[in-house]
């Protein structure tokens, strides 16, 4: 037997064991098959050629992958092609393989590296994004003017079908907001991994999605919006110039209220805007049309005419009194 015919053979009988999560589909002289696979998302085809003058020149190699970047693929084929050069005049693919396995498990955030490509683009100059991959964790700093939100991701094992976890360390916004950041956040990657608990009609069957970008999209979106945009009543910039200034005081008259829409009020401009009419069909936001959803008004429209109907009677009764006593010292 040949030099090649022994690693194919080594290959068949060794491969399983000494690299990690490996499975071998083909084992011949004229190509070697073999699948690398940690979880759904973390899975490398590995189509390896002997050249022709082999061992003298490195393996041939080519990686496939559904789910991992074309990018990624592109640098550890390269790593792979260095490291087979290492070894030249011996043999190369349980060396290459266990390279591979070995990045698998060391590079985490791997099943990600498109989303965060996208995550990249997506920042403003003053922000930034930290990769942790003993962590798997990714850490954002998102500004807006003087504002700042320090977000966390953390990749579980099995992304994408579980969702990412989001945490934030530090924020200046109001501590409404703050909250309001995380949890939407974290919503909106828990629908990424579970289905709708009521379907609508006729509804696609659901499948899981990648929930990185969804989640981290929201944050910056949020972040980088909410410093400059104005109330849609008074028409006044929500918050000071400077976050030392904000007001946490959840009932002051310019503490900043968001409605379910997404559009953002001065607590005393929405008092006033949903106690006055009209009131048909509830409230609409000025700004989007929607109607005005928010936990600290559950007033019915109707309720809301009545009490307003209520106050315009009292009003004209007041005045008649005053009236009255006016004339009477006359």
């Amino acid at each position: 037997m040949g030099l090649i015919e022994d690693e194919l053979e080594e290959i068949k009988r060794c491969c399983h064991s000494q690299v990690p999560h490996s499975k071998v589909v083909t084992a011949v002289p004229e190509m070697v098959r073999i699948e690398i696979e940690k979880t759904t998302f973390k899975k490398i085809i590995c189509c390896l050629m002997f050249p022709r003058d082999y061992p003298s020149s490195h393996i041939l190699l080519e990686l496939k992958s559904k789910t991992l970047a074309d990018k990624l693929l592109s640098g550890l084929t390269k790593v792979c092609e260095d490291e087979a050069k290492k070894h030249l005049g011996k043999p190369q693919i349980l060396t290459v393989l266990k390279l591979i396995s070995k990045f698998i498990d060391e590079n985490p955030l791997c099943c990600c590296s498109n989303e965060i490509t996208s995550l990249k683009s997506m920042l403003g100059p003053d922000d930034s994004v930290k990769l942790s991959q003993k962590n798997s964790t990714i850490s954002l700093l998102i500004k807006k003017n003087k504002y700042f939100l320090n977000a966390k991701l953390k990749i579980p094992d099995l992304y994408p079908e579980e969702r990412v976890e989001v945490s934030t360390s530090d924020c200046n916004f109001p501590r409404v907001f703050k909250v309001w950041f995380v949890e939407n956040s974290k919503e909106l990657a828990r629908r990424c991994v579970e289905p709708p608990k009521k379907p609508k009609p006729n509804q696609p069957k659901f499948e899981v999605k990648p929930s990185v970008l969804p989640s981290a999209r929201f944050l910056i979106e949020s972040v980088q919006r909410y410093p400059t945009e104005r109330c849609q009543i008074c028409k006044q910039v929500l918050f000071p110039e400077d976050p030392a200034n904000a007001i946490h005081n959840e009932k002051a008259a310019a503490h900043v209220e968001r409605v379910y829409c997404g559009h953002g009020y001065h607590h005393d401009c929405l008092i006033l805007y949903m106690k006055t009419p009209p009131f048909q069909n509830g409230k609409m936001c000025p700004a989007c049309g929607n109607r005005i959803y928010h936990e600290k008004w559950k007033v019915t429209p109707e309720l809301a005419e009545a009490r307003w109907a209520s106050e315009q009677a009292k009003a004209r009764e007041l005045g008649d009194v005053v009236e009255f006593i006016r004339d009477c010292t006359i």
